[in-house]
């Protein structure tokens, strides 16, 4: 098989960038692909050739399988990189890209379809040995065939979508009442975001957290692993802050995670760069979540701690080429951090928040990487997904990443939109986060507490005093004056931290 020399980047923003990037690295050329309303966007200024797809609706452009196939002929492209979201996990996508004579940039279609029916995918890690939650492998009719799977792994159990994943057609069930209400709700988000409404059930794993292994695979049988990544910081299942390594996987039990998942993507028939998804709890046990067939989102902290470009290899698979495992390192080098910049209000429940990025001032120095989608001047709007880019960091050791990422998160500067900028930054500051010690309920705990709008006054606070400091023309009193009720802003701040610990 020859090596690729022309790939449509089936996608937008960050990723497509991503992509594009890679492309021009390995001498390949780059077709964009984009809506109307991305007509300007800074994937379509970086390629070497763009198509307009249609209107700016996702049906109507990006998730248009004739019309992407139409433009890769047209731009003698002879390959198709999905990169994340919109057709990236759809098997007719993978099937029509090779029927139309294409290099799908990607696992088979058969590994994609069986990877994408969650049920499926549970029966072949069974077969292979691989530990699943306990919960049924068919999807079920109605609430009460659930009932009866309930009764048996245990309550509370997690309702979940037999044809997707992200959180989409998810909920949490602590008693067979709550089961009945909640089926119908889980039935009806899959069926809307997946166009099938069968679920499955599955028993809920207190507190755990949220382990993923890269894999790599080859057209000849050979897997290597590339590490964990730890994505417990979520919110509605939808991560916010990625690290690599997990703070809490000694070298042990990487090696475990590791064996795992290259048995998965063995028994899968596995091709290309994929994720193995697990749950740990806190016994040390884990169980197999899901597989994702495609690029991740958080694959740069692998990257930085590895050495390693993940899309180049995907592109070297793809033409052909076999994977030496020598190539690759045996164990991480230092720690990545990554914090998704999402066009979102952390201080109105992460509501979204279009607008124009009227200023974009980006962090730069050692170990800082922006993966960015958007440029100044840039729409972010409400047809697609609001990430705006993401930040990554890497130091020698754990505490030099969080304090790259403190810095790095204080010279960002996005005007014009709200972001979660300001959640990373008090996550970053968070005494349990610095600890390592959260779980996949972090978020949802801390909200609960009201801990973001503590964490959010505390650094205000910090950064009038620094500011002032700065001034020399200001009186040394001013630091010291009193608030209206005659006590001190230190003191308050002093007290919030005493009651936190």
């Amino acid at each position: 098989m020859a090596a690729l020399r022309r790939v449509l980047v089936a996608n937008r923003g960050e990723i497509a960038v991503r992509i594009i990037r890679s492309c021009h690295e390995a001498g390949i050329q780059a077709v964009a692909v984009y809506s109307e309303a991305d007509r300007s966007s800074l994937h379509v200024r970086m390629a070497d050739q763009a198509v307009e797809l249609g209107p700016a609706p996702a049906a109507q452009s990006y998730l248009n399988i004739e019309k992407i196939i139409r433009a890769a002929h047209t731009t003698n492209a002879d390959s198709i990189h999905p990169g994340y979201g919109f057709l990236a996990e759809r098997a007719d996508f993978a099937s029509a890209v090779a029927e139309a004579g294409l290099t799908y940039v990607g696992p088979p279609p058969a590994v994609v379809r069986a990877m994408g029916v969650k049920t499926e995918a549970r029966q072949i890690m069974q077969a292979a040995g691989v530990p699943v939650v306990p919960g049924n492998a068919e999807p079920l009719k109605d609430w009460s065939a659930a009932v009866e799977v309930a009764d048996d792994v245990g309550f509370p159990v997690l309702l979940k979508a037999a044809a997707g994943g992200g959180g989409k057609g998810m909920r949490l069930a602590k008693s067979p009442a709550e089961l009945e209400s909640e089926f119908a709700r889980a039935a009806s988000e899959a069926e809307k975001a997946f166009g099938d409404g069968s679920i499955y059930v599955e028993r809920y794993v207190e507190k755990p957290r949220h382990i993923e292994i890269q894999i790599l695979a080859d057209q000849y049988g050979t897997v290597v692993s590339l590490g964990e990544r730890e994505c417990s910081i979520q919110r509605r299942h939808q991560k916010l802050i990625e690290e690599a390594p997990s703070p809490v996987v000694d070298e042990v039990l990487r090696a475990r995670l590791a064996e795992t998942a290259v048995r998965a993507a063995e028994a899968a028939g596995y091709v290309g760069a994929g994720t193995v998804e697990f749950l740990l709890d806190a016994s040390g046990s884990f169980y197999f979540l899901e597989m994702n067939t495609r690029i991740q989102v958080e694959h740069p902290v692998t990257e930085m701690i590895y050495g390693v470009d993940l899309v180049r290899e995907q592109f070297r698979v793809a033409g052909g080429e076999r994977i030496d495992p020598g190539e690759f390192p045996g164990e991480p080098r230092g720690h990545a951090i990554e914090c998704r910049i999402i066009a979102e209000d952390p201080e109105n429940d992460f509501l979204p928040s279009p607008g124009t990025v009227e200023y974009l001032g980006v962090p730069t120095g050692p170990g800082v990487r922006w993966d960015g989608g958007v440029a100044e001047g840039d729409s972010v709007g409400l047809h697609y997904d609001p990430l705006i880019a993401k930040l990554i960091v890497w130091g020698q050791n754990r505490e030099m990443a969080i304090g790259r990422m403190r810095r790095a998160l204080d010279e960002l500067t996005i005007a014009g939109l709200k972001t979660s900028q300001p959640f990373h930054r008090a996550v970053m500051s968070d005494p349990v986060f610095a600890s390592g010690s959260y779980d996949t309920r972090f978020v949802d705990d801390v909200a609960n507490e009201g801990w973001y709008q503590l964490r959010k006054i505390d650094l205000e606070v910090v950064a009038v005093a620094a500011a002032l400091a700065e001034d020399s023309t200001l009186p040394t009193r001013a630091l010291q004056a009193p608030a209206a009720d005659g006590e001190s802003p230190w003191v308050r701040t002093g007290r919030r931290e005493a009651l936190r610990s």
